[in-house]
């Protein structure tokens, strides 16, 4: 499979979510009568859009928010929220830094350590909302951070690294051992990231209770450029469903997928999930949010490595409140904003009931889907022209 690209070596083609289209089917339905409900070992959630784990999104006041309006925001547990008792000044001066001055501000304001105290109370401001509390943190913290989650109530526990793999061989440090760490941990366990379907199948063959599928698509992450890595979104979403469905048929065991970063407007977040996802991880978009603690900015997870950033601070504006973004209603023209009414729609119109026969609308391979007819948006800069 797949075309020559040189003597003695074939590339195959991937597809990203400007390339594709979605199809109508042979019905439609109403809008308000379609059912986007999702589950994750055993937590039953009304929204599937996630607010990732970066410390421009999610603070603990955010992820309350996203719990009360029926979705979920995961706490970044190797930020500042649990470095710092008040990060109030830190994400000012990040968000006051200049383009040259940002990554080396980020690198420094990452240097002191964290505080394990600050992991138990953040948790237990969360939950004390009574909402969904959901942290992350990388694998070398994940065997000490995920006994404290545990200890403080956490729901899930989500590990993720910019690749993860089953097998990570290092003489310098400790490797997590993912499996082992499905076993000892009470909470459910999520894992995260990757693009294929054998990093996909073993990592669910490890236990993982979710898998986020994505390497380099965020709009901070600059991996693809610094790494020469990863696969678009809609490929390793496809593929990654693939290897979930054949789990399932193999073991009865029905693991989520979730797609992870690439998402900025509702029509990317619906393809993800005609991809084959069961939710979306989304940052940018709720970056973009009043309520976010980037106040306008936004900067990828590897953004402050001491050595090699992999990420880069962006602006995005605020653009309205977090229930304008995600419930609506919309004030804007561009899909930003009322992403939920977006994937409803998009469901309406497809003649899918529910997440699952959203899996199986009819995709089109399109490039032209966001430029046909389009001239006058893209000259005067409005609507999908912006």
């Amino acid at each position: 499979m797949g075309e020559w690209i040189g003597i003695n070596r074939r590339a195959r083609r991937c597809y990203g979510f400007d390339e594709v289209a979605l199809v109508p089917g042979g019905q439609t339905i109403n809008p308000n009568e379609v059912d986007i409900r999702w589950e994750v070992a055993g937590l039953k959630l009304d929204i599937p859009i996630i607010a990732a784990a970066m410390d421009g999104v999610v603070d603990v006041n955010f992820a309350i928010a996203m719990g009360k309006l029926g979705a979920i925001g995961v706490l970044n547990l190797d930020g500042v929220q649990t470095r710092y008792e008040d990060p109030s000044q830190i994400l000012n001066d990040i968000s006051k830094a200049s383009n040259e001055e940002a990554t080396e501000i980020l690198q420094k304001l990452y240097q002191p350590e964290i505080k394990e105290s600050l992991i138990r109370k953040r948790i237990q401001q969360i939950k004390a909302a009574k909402v969904p509390a959901l942290v992350s943190c990388i694998p070398q913290n994940a065997e000490k951070f995920g006994r404290i989650a545990q200890e403080s109530g956490a729901d899930c526990f989500i590990v993720q690294s910019q690749v993860s793999s089953a097998r990570h061989i290092s003489t310098e440090y400790k490797v997590c051992d993912y499996g082992q760490l499905c076993k000892d941990l009470k909470i459910p366990v999520g894992i995260g990231n990757a693009v294929t379907y054998k990093m996909t199948l073993d990592l669910l063959e490890l236990g993982a209770n979710a898998v986020l599928i994505g390497v380099g698509p965020g709009a901070a992450c600059t991996t693809r450029g610094v790494l020469g890595i990863g696969v678009p979104q809609v490929t390793s979403t496809i593929d990654a469903a693939a290897a979930r469905d054949y789990f399932f048929k193999r073991t009865g065991k029905y693991i989520p997928i979730i797609t992870d970063g690439g998402m900025r407007i509702g029509g990317e977040i619906c393809k993800a999930i005609a991809s084959g996802a069961d939710a979306v991880m989304v940052g940018s978009s709720f970056a973009r949010a009043q309520e976010a603690p980037g106040r306008g900015y936004h900067w990828g997870m590897a953004t402050s490595h001491a050595n090699l950033p992999r990420g880069t601070r962006i602006k995005v504006g605020t653009s309205g409140t977090l229930e304008q973004i995600l419930i609506g209603p919309a004030t804007v023209d561009d899909g930003s904003q009322n992403l939920v009414g977006a994937l409803k729609t998009s469901m309406g119109s497809l003649g899918a009931q529910n997440i699952k026969e959203m899996h199986d609308v009819e995709m089109i391979i399109a490039p032209s889907i966001q430029t046909e007819g389009k001239v006058f948006q893209a000259v005067q800069r409005v609507g999908m022209g912006k």
